[in-house]
């Protein structure tokens, strides 16, 4: 069965052009994905089709008024949770995303301008998702991310599953360095190990790069796992990789 996602917006060419290519677009045809897009102009009541509106009590921008929003949302009846995209939601990390992907689908609601009426908010969705502590133009791009990271791990999506079971983040380390032929390039070698054939030493190798990697650019990983074991620190010291 796929896993539907939903997204509501006023620019839904955008989700349309992005959803429809590369591995979304391959995993729809394939009906792995059912993406549905909705623009939410076809909620509004008004001839210029009109979806924002100035704030009360004055300001700057513009609202996304919540006539439109309810329409649209209420006509379609989609798959829950319905989340609006906004800088004040959970943030999403590859916990999140893998829930999301094990599910039976949900929904995405695209702010825009200065943000939502807050009747929205309290009323129609039902949370909120952040891809970053940053301001974007609307929720467009972060649904894009969203529908990336979820529909990559639906099963079938990528040819080969190991894929998403080694890729940083799983287990709370980032990923080990990758390389590819040639095996000499200007004066930088791969090392030895990957060209060992020795399947295990290659392994135990690549869990304490993960590992000295992480040290190095995410320290905040490894605090919230608890630190390093006795055994990732021998480990480490046996290939020469503390930082």
């Amino acid at each position: 069965m796929a896993l539907r996602i939903d997204v509501f917006t006023i620019f839904p060419e955008l989700i349309l052009g992005f959803s429809g290519t590369s591995l979304l677009g391959r995993a729809s045809a394939r009906g792995l994905l059912d993406v549905r897009v909705h623009d939410l102009r076809r909620g509004a009541d008004d001839v210029h089709r009109s979806v924002d509106d100035a704030p009360f009590g004055g300001g700057p921008g513009m609202v996304l008024t919540p006539g439109p929003a309810f329409a649209v949302v209420e006509s379609v009846d989609p798959p829950r949770p319905l989340y609006l995209l906004g800088p004040g939601g959970r943030r999403l990390d590859q916990s999140l995303v893998r829930d999301l992907a094990d599910g039976d689908g949900f929904s995405l609601l695209c702010g825009r301008y200065e943000g939502v009426d807050e009747r929205v908010r309290t009323h129609l969705v039902d949370g909120e998702l952040s891809v970053g502590d940053y301001v974007l133009a609307g929720g467009e791009v972060a649904a894009m991310v969203v529908m990336e990271a979820v529909g990559r791990l639906v099963p079938g999506v990528m040819g080969n599953e190991a894929s998403a079971s080694e890729e940083s983040f799983t287990g709370g380390l980032l990923e080990y360095p990758q390389y590819t032929r040639p095996a000499e390039f200007r004066t930088w070698s791969v090392p030895e190990v990957l060209r060992s054939g020795d399947h295990g030493r290659v392994a135990r190798w690549r869990r304490a790069a993960s590992l000295a990697r992480t040290l190095r650019q995410r320290p905040d990983l490894i605090e919230a796992r608890g630190g390093l074991t006795p055994e990732e620190e021998a480990l480490l010291e046996s290939f020469d990789l503390i930082p």
